[in-house]
């Protein structure tokens, strides 16, 4: 059966791999069309392949990832490095099961086995171990790390996503704090201060989401965690123009234009204003059913019946178990 997917906010995923492909001197670009060429000309190559998977992990891309993983380990069971990329697809991919997270550790261990002091191991099986909710034991591999390398950001990074599933917030936060004097640039952890401090409304959240944004500036992103934290405070001209920002970053990014016109509608109660922003988004992504079903509000609230219903329709059609979009027609009827 599939495992339930508990939200780690930073569970490590991206552990590096040392890079056997030096030895082969040939340059690859980050572009995925370079990679995906060198694999043409060296289907075989175990340290192509793992590159080739390490790449597409770090995109997110698991299929592609879990190819490359899956193949080196048919071709070199025993290669550390093709351990170590197997066992870090199975654990992260978002269509993982238990029986993967266990795969997943027996992989691990038997890495831990042959090079007992590998750091990125030791916290992989921990992550396999949060993933199964035994953080006693995650911790027992977290401070075996630390003991081997107390700065290792990886282990305070975990330490933290395990204290926040377990809702112990002052150490939660603690431990990312300890993460970002390890390693000031790694943003994610900066967000992940951000959305405990805004999680109590407290104003900090600004200072950690805009370090985050100064990291990585032209991360739609992240940049939409400041405009969203800015707008939770009422902070609603620094939204705006944050908002703003993200749209002339990407202007792909529907988001942006919706939370403007929610906060024209709900905040201001501009009416007009935020029926403009709604068809925008509406524009970009017709399939938005909350821009359907907010635009039918805002066709309520000026009387108009029938556009209304018209805008809930559009909404129920498009997702029919969406329940705010069927009161709202069936009261109006």
């Amino acid at each position: 059966m599939k495992m339930s997917i508990y939200f780690f906010a930073l569970l490590v995923c991206a552990i590096g791999l040392s890079s056997s492909c030096e030895s082969k001197k040939e340059t690859i670009k980050p572009e995925s069309s370079n990679i995906d060429t060198l694999l043409m000309k060296h289907p075989d190559s175990l340290p192509i392949l793992i590159r080739h998977g390490q790449f597409y992990f770090d995109k997110r891309n698991f299929e592609k990832a879990s190819e490359s993983a899956t193949k080196a380990f048919r071709l070199d069971s025993s290669n550390v490095e093709v351990r170590m990329l197997y066992a870090l697809v199975l654990n992260n991919s978002p269509t993982r099961t238990i029986a993967d997270v266990l795969r997943s550790q027996r992989h691990y261990d038997y890495i831990i086995k042959k090079e007992p002091r590998n750091t990125a191991a030791l916290i992989g099986i921990a992550s396999t171990y949060s993933m199964l909710r035994e953080f006693d034991k995650s911790f027992q591999y977290i401070n075996e790390a630390l003991r081997i390398n107390k700065k290792y950001r990886d282990a305070y990074i975990l330490k933290g996503t395990n204290y926040r599933e377990m809702n112990n917030m002052p150490l939660a936060k603690s431990s990312y704090e300890t993460a970002t004097q390890q390693d000031p640039t790694f943003y994610e952890a900066y967000i992940a201060l951000g959305d405990m401090y805004l999680s109590e409304n407290n104003p900090i959240a600004i200072q950690y989401y805009t370090t985050a944004t100064q990291i990585v500036p032209d991360d739609v992103g992240v940049l939409y965690k400041l405009a969203f934290a800015y707008q939770a405070l009422e902070r609603f001209g620094e939204a705006a123009q944050t908002y703003r920002d993200m749209f002339q970053k990407d202007e792909t990014f529907a988001m942006s234009l919706f939370q403007q016109g929610y906060m024209k509608h709900i905040n201001l109660n501009e009416i007009d204003s935020a029926m403009i922003f709604y068809r925008q988004a509406l524009v970009i992504e017709p399939r938005f059913v909350e821009a359907w079903h907010n635009l039918g509000l805002c066709y309520e609230s000026k009387r108009d019946k029938a556009q209304a219903l018209q805008s809930y329709s559009r909404a129920l059609k498009l997702n029919p178990n969406f329940e705010k979009s069927r009161l709202a027609a069936e009261a109006l009827r």
